[in-house]
C-alpha cells in the first residue's frame, strides 16, 4: 500500500493535512474554506456525538434545534458579543436569484431584504430572544437547553477539522434563577467535557480559567479544557460560559421569583465541535497513521484472511463466526475483511493508517493449531495466541490500549510541562522545546497582550487545581500569587 505519509518531525503541519485526507476523514470541498467529512471521519464523529449526547441527558438537559439565520438586530443588543464575532460573520442580504436574459443567474437587486440575515456563528442572541416567551416564572425555570448543529465563521486560513469556515458543533444554553445555580451549571459541563476528553478521547486536559483577555465574548467567566498536541502546542478542545445576566439584560428576560419581585434570569453557554476530531489525530497518532482509541474507534478489530484457496478460506471464515460471534456479544465493533481484490500486506497497511487498534491475522497454521496472530496498533506489537477465550481476551487488550495511549500522552504532557522564573528563560523554552510554559504574570491585560505581542505565546488558562505561591511577575517583577500556564495555540 503506497500511502506513506510525510514524517511529524519532518513537518507536523504536513503529516496532519496528508493523515486526514489519506485515512479518509475528510476533504476539501469546492466551497472554499468548507470541508467534506467522509463517512470513516464522520463515523468517529457520530461516536462522540452518542457520547457526549447521553452525557447531556444524564445531567438533564434536553435537545431542541433554533433557526439558521439570525436577524442582525439581535446582534446590536449585546455590544460586546457582536465585537467578537463581528468580522467572522456571513450576511443575507437578498432572497431570489433571476436570470439576466443572457443564460447568467445573477442576484435580483429587487429581492432586497428588509434586515439582513446573519448564518448562524453562535446562537446565544436567537435563543434569549426565543426564551423570552418561555419564561415568566421562577416555575419556568431552569431551561437545560442542547442544540447540535453547524456554525458559520468566517475564516481566511483554514485547516480540515481545526479551523474550518463550517463546522458542526453542540451548543448547550441554559437559563437559572440564581448566579449560583448558573455557575454550578458551567463548572458541571466543564467536567463533563473533561471527563470525556480523558476517559473516552484518551486525552488529558487542564480545567481552567480564561483570563479576561480571552474570554468569550459577551461572558462574565470562560471555564475550559486545553490540552498538548505532539507539536507542542496547546488545542482548546471545549470552553463553558457563565454569561452572568448580559443576554438576559439585553433581550429583556425577566422572571417572577418566589418573593414575586421581577429579575433578570442568569445564563450560561458550553459547546465543543468537530474540533475535537482533529485534537484526536493530532494528540496519539503516528508516522504510520491514525492510532485511535477503542472506545472511539469505528472498527475496534478488524479480522484479515490468510489462505491458499477456497476451501481453505471457507474453513477460516467458518471458525472467524465463532470469534465475531463472541465479539458481537461483547458489544465489540468488528470488521471480516476477505476481500480477494487486496493482497493481506495492503490491508494491514490500510487499517494501520486508520488506526484501527486491533487486528487478527489468521492462517492456515492456525487452522491446525488452534492459534491467531494479533497485533496491536498503539506499540505495534504482535503475537500469536491461542484461540480459546479470544473475545475476552481481545476485550481486555481494548481496556489495556485505551490506558496506554492515555498514559503515553500524559506522560508527554508532563515532560512537556517547564515552570520558569523569567522572561528569557520563557523566551528560550518556547523556541527550543515548547509545551505548557507555568509561569508568574501580574494579572494585568497589559502585560497578556505584550506577551502575546512579543512571543506569540497566549495564556492557555488559570488552572483550577492552581496551587497558590507568592511570587513575581517573569515579565514586570510586580507580586503574583499563583502561575499560569503559557504556550503557542492552534
Amino acid at each position: 500500500m503506497s500511502k506513506g505519509l510525510t514524517s511529524r518531525s519532518e513537518d507536523y503541519s504536513q503529516w496532519y493535512n496528508e493523515l486526514v485526507t489519506k485515512a479518509d476523514l475528510a476533504e476539501h470541498s469546492s466551497v472554499r474554506g468548507c470541508m467534506v467529512i467522509k463517512p470513516y471521519g464522520y463515523s468517529i464523529w457520530e461516536k462522540m456525538q452518542a457520547v457526549l449526547d447521553q452525557k447531556f441527558k444524564d445531567t438533564g438537559h434536553s435537545n431542541a434545534y433554533f433557526p439558521l439565520f439570525i436577524p442582525k438586530s439581535f446582534f446590536s443588543k449585546e455590544a460586546s458579543h457582536v465585537d467578537g464575532f463581528a468580522t467572522e460573520c456571513a450576511v443575507v442580504t437578498h432572497y431570489r436569484l433571476k436570470n439576466d436574459g443572457t443564460g447568467n443567474i445573477i442576484v435580483d437587486e429587487e429581492a432586497k431584504l428588509e434586515e439582513e440575515l446573519i448564518v448562524r456563528p453562535t446562537s446565544e442572541t436567537i435563543i434569549w430572544n426565543t426564551y423570552k416567551g418561555w419564561i415568566q416564572s421562577y416555575r419556568d425555570l431552569p431551561i437545560l437547553v442542547n442544540q447540535w448543529a453547524n456554525v458559520v465563521r468566517w475564516e481566511m486560513r483554514t485547516r480540515l477539522f481545526l479551523r474550518t469556515t463550517e463546522f458542526l458543533w453542540q451548543e448547550g444554553h441554559t437559563a437559572h434563577a440564581t448566579a449560583e445555580e448558573a455557575i454550578a451549571e458551567t463548572e458541571q459541563m466543564l467536567h463533563v467535557y473533561a471527563d470525556f476528553a480523558e476517559n473516552w478521547m484518551a486525552m488529558p486536559v487542564v480545567r481552567g480559567k480564561k483570563t479576561a483577555n480571552e474570554r468569550f465574548a459577551g461572558a462574565l467567566d470562560t471555564l475550559c479544557i486545553e490540552a498538548l498536541m505532539q507539536d507542542g502546542k496547546a488545542l482548546q478542545a471545549g470552553t463553558s460560559h457563565f454569561l452572568g445576566q448580559n443576554f438576559a439584560k439585553a433581550f429583556d428576560v425577566k422572571f417572577a421569583s418566589k418573593e414575586g419581585k421581577l429579575e433578570h434570569v442568569w445564563a450560561t453557554s458550553w459547546g465543543v465541535s468537530t474540533r475535537l476530531m482533529g485534537a484526536l489525530i493530532m494528540a496519539h497518532s503516528d508516522d504510520q497513521g491514525l492510532v485511535l482509541p477503542p472506545k472511539l474507534a469505528p472498527i475496534q478489530v478488524v479480522i484479515v484472511p490468510i489462505y491458499k484457496g477456497e476451501e481453505e478460506l471457507q474453513q477460516i471464515s467458518a471458525e472467524v463466526e465463532k470469534i465475531t460471534t463472541a465479539l458481537k456479544l461483547r458489544g465489540i465493533s468488528f470488521k471480516y475483511d476477505d476481500r480477494d481484490t487486496q493482497r493481506p500486506g495492503f490491508k494491514f497497511a490500510e487499517y494501520e493508517l486508520k488506526g484501527v487498534p486491533v487486528r487478527l491475522a489468521f492462517g492456515g497454521r492456525d487452522l491446525e493449531n488452534n492459534t491467531i496472530e494479533i497485533a496491536r496498533r498503539d506499540t505495534r506489537t504482535k503475537e500469536t495466541i491461542s484461540r480459546d477465550d479470544i473475545a475476552e481476551k481481545i476485550a481486555a487488550l481494548l481496556d489495556e490500549i485505551q490506558a496506554n495511549i492515555y498514559q503515553k500522552a500524559l506522560d508527554f504532557r508532563e515532560e512537556m510541562t517547564t515552570e520558569v522564573n523569567s522572561y528569557d528563560e520563557f523566551k528560550q523554552v518556547l523556541a527550543e522545546k515548547g509545551g505548557f510554559i507555568s509561569a508568574h504574570w501580574d494579572g494585568t491585560s497589559e502585560t497578556e497582550s505584550k506577551i502575546k505581542e512579543e512571543t506569540k505565546a497566549t495564556i492557555r488558562c488559570i488552572p483550577l487545581n492552581n496551587k497558590q505561591e507568592e511570587g513575581l511577575c517573569m515579565v514586570t517583577g510586580k507580586p503574583s500569587s499563583q502561575r499560569v500556564l503559557f504556550a503557542m495555540a492552534y
